[in-house]
């Protein structure tokens, strides 16, 4: 089967994302509920008991808010790195020691013949990662809550079959939005989160031949739209990578699952 992935949800309220090789079923961050969590995975025809392991990418609330509970009910092991460990053993309550797993950032853990692969990213966390997984030939990247692409994660990235890509803002509507000043500061910062615009003139370093898709995940359901995330991201790479014209721009969902992106098909 190759490997294929589904984004159960994404957004400013919480995040969630499956990969699966045929073998090993891997979850990225448990943002919802462990209830909401087994909902999102029975839309992909998937059982919370068949998940092998659950990788986190930083402690925030929108990407654990399950996380003890899905772990405790299913007996699942939980990698993250060491600093992203003692936040988490003040928010998610008692897990199992045999299943608090550290993967150091920058670390290669394999699941069978599935590799996955952490790197650091610039957000307001302890040590926050993006993960690259690996099934033979075929590469997907996970980044995401990143308050700018720096060299080192687009060396990274690069080359990717797809990936999930950070779209949480448009500038111009959260300048002008509700929250005070101070948080809008924050997530213009470079600890912060990527703007359509700064994804789409990333994106443009990162592209090869190579890529079929990128998914645009964690929008601000305040601050931006997905057309227009969508409009901004596209104008930018048909401008400065025309040769990226066969790559498919796609939607994720705060309340839904994306369909099942099979990396070996056509």
């Amino acid at each position: 089967m190759g490997m294929r992935f589904t984004v159960l949800s994404s957004g400013s309220t919480g995040n969630a994302t499956v990969v699966d090789n045929g073998e090993i079923k891997l979850l990225i961050d448990v943002g919802f509920s462990a209830k909401k969590m087994e909902l999102l995975m029975k839309e992909r025809e998937l059982e919370a008991s068949s998940i092998d392991a659950i990788l986190v990418t930083h402690e925030h609330s929108d990407h654990i808010k399950g996380l003890g509970a899905l772990a405790r009910k299913y007996d699942l092991p939980i990698y993250a790195n060491e600093k992203t460990w003692e936040e988490l053993d003040r928010q998610i309550g008692v897990i199992a020691e045999g299943n608090k797993r550290v993967m150091e950032t920058g670390g290669i853990e394999e699941f069978g013949t599935l590799r996955a692969e952490s790197f650091g990213i610039s957000h307001d966390a302890a040590e926050p990662v993006g993960y690259c997984f690996y099934e033979g030939e075929q590469k997907l990247s996970v980044v995401t809550d990143l308050g700018y692409m720096s060299e080192k994660v687009k060396e990274k990235i690069t080359d990717s079959d797809s990936l999930v890509l950070e779209t949480n803002h448009d500038v111009d509507m959260l300048r002008v939005g509700h929250y005070p000043w101070s948080i809008k500061r924050r997530i213009l910062g470079d600890k912060g989160h990527l703007s359509n615009e700064a994804a789409g003139e990333a994106l443009c370093d990162v592209l090869t031949h190579k890529t079929k898709s990128v998914y645009m995940a964690h929008l601000s359901r305040d601050h931006n739209l997905m057309d227009l995330a969508r409009l901004t991201v596209n104008n930018i790479v048909q401008e400065r990578a025309p040769e990226a014209k066969q790559l498919r721009l796609m939607d994720t969902y705060f309340d839904r699952s994306t369909k099942w992106d099979v990396l070996d098909s056509e």
